[in-house]
């Protein structure tokens, strides 16, 4: 595997490497030691789950409260989506930076978002199927989202799906009616970026009080 940060810090581009032949192929989805090694803690997963969109499907943005936030490992397991970090961390200095990866069943990259993180993704093809693997059960009184369109975030979301027809957003009615990163902020919804270095502070420390398995 190889991973590549993205331009917002705690977030990763995880590749895998693929095995193929005549049968099909195989791949490694996830690993923990080579994860932690690279990301700086361990992954605790809590619970797994799985959408399914048509092209045109705009779920996000994203997030939950620190601690203990919700942390994602995300891929795609069929068809192909567009999926975007948005650093939400008031005080981050890439506070409002987005990137995003394109997850398919081509490459099947994996992209993982680390707690305090903003998350959302455009299907690019009907019945594209996403996997996440998270680190906290789903919490609805903590999950917050914002806009995904909110001009101020200004994600380039794609205007044309994987067979080159015209792509046009598709949100849930709460994904609508999401606030814009300003008046999340102004309303005190958003995570600190103390809050969570000192919440990943402790991960790191569990992490290097575990013994070194031989």
């Amino acid at each position: 595997m190889q991973y590549r940060e993205l331009s917002v810090p705690g977030a990763f581009e995880i590749t895998p490497k693929q095995f193929g032949d005549a049968r099909g192929l195989f791949l490694e989805a996830f690993k923990a030691g080579p994860f932690a090694d690279a990301v700086g803690h361990s992954f605790d997963l809590q619970q797994a789950n799985c959408s399914v969109s048509a092209a045109g499907v705009l779920r996000g943005i994203h997030f939950a409260d620190v601690p203990p936030s919700q942390a994602k490992y995300v891929q795609c397991l069929r068809g192909a989506v567009l999926d975007v970090v948005v650093d939400v961390r008031v005080g981050s200095p890439t506070f409002g930076r987005w990137d995003g990866v394109l997850l398919d069943d081509v490459d099947r990259r994996s992209v993982y978002l680390s707690e305090g993180l903003g998350h959302a993704f455009m299907s690019l093809e009907d019945d594209s199927t996403v996997m996440y693997l998270c680190s906290a059960g789903y919490a609805p009184e903590r999950e917050h989202g914002i806009h995904p369109l909110d001009p101020t975030v200004g994600i380039d979301w794609p205007t044309t799906a994987r067979d080159g027809s015209p792509l046009s957003p598709q949100l849930s009615p709460k994904d609508e009616s999401a606030p814009t990163l300003a008046e999340a902020e102004a309303n005190g919804l958003l995570p600190t970026m103390e809050a969570v270095s000192s919440y990943l502070a402790t991960r790191r420390e569990v992490r290097a009080d575990r013994p070194v398995s031989a």
